[in-house]
């Protein structure tokens, strides 16, 4: 009767570690870790390793980035930046990690709002890009419904954001 108390009683908490890892594991953007063919091999690709990352990334914003929504390419105005080996890392997140359609981004809102603590850097880079996504979205968008939701996602984007630089 004892052992069979005491083996029962491991298999409960082994079923309740198991468990609290799966919750603590579970990913805001899963498909950053996913290889898929035809790209190159970056699991997890971060963008922003130093200072003069964060500036570029600054810099191919402002010239003009921006996202198909169609094919979902990342397409950049100035070639010069383009073709910048160090972007190569910006291309994947944006064509292959980031949520382009409505339903993802809310349910990656969802998340943000449930999560608590910071964010890891490259959770916050990708929810950073998301929201210019949204805002690209956002202008696209015919008035009427659909625009009011890109509004909504767009905005509880930016609360996750500042609620993350906030976070203490």
């Amino acid at each position: 009767m004892e052992t069979t108390v005491l083996v029962i009683l491991s298999l409960v908490l082994c079923h309740l570690s198991i468990s609290a890892a799966l919750h603590w594991r579970k990913a805001l953007y899963p498909s950053a870790f996913r290889v898929k063919r035809g790209t190159p091999t970056l699991l997890n690709p971060s963008i922003q390793r130093s200072v003069e990352d964060a500036n570029l990334l600054y810099e191919a914003l402002w010239s003009g980035l921006y996202v198909d929504t169609g094919e979902g390419v990342l397409h950049m105005a100035d070639e010069e930046l383009a073709s910048l080996r160090r972007l190569q890392p910006l291309e994947v997140v944006c064509e292959d990690i980031l949520p382009r359609t409505l339903s993802d981004i809310r349910r990656l809102c969802h998340q943000l709002e449930q999560r608590q603590g910071h964010l890891s850097r490259e959770d916050f880079e990708r929810t950073v890009l998301t929201m210019v996504y949204a805002a690209q979205k956002l202008a696209q968008a015919n008035p009427g419904h659909q625009k009011e939701l890109w509004e909504d996602a767009f905005v509880q984007l930016y609360k996750a954001i500042k609620r993350d630089l906030r976070a203490e």
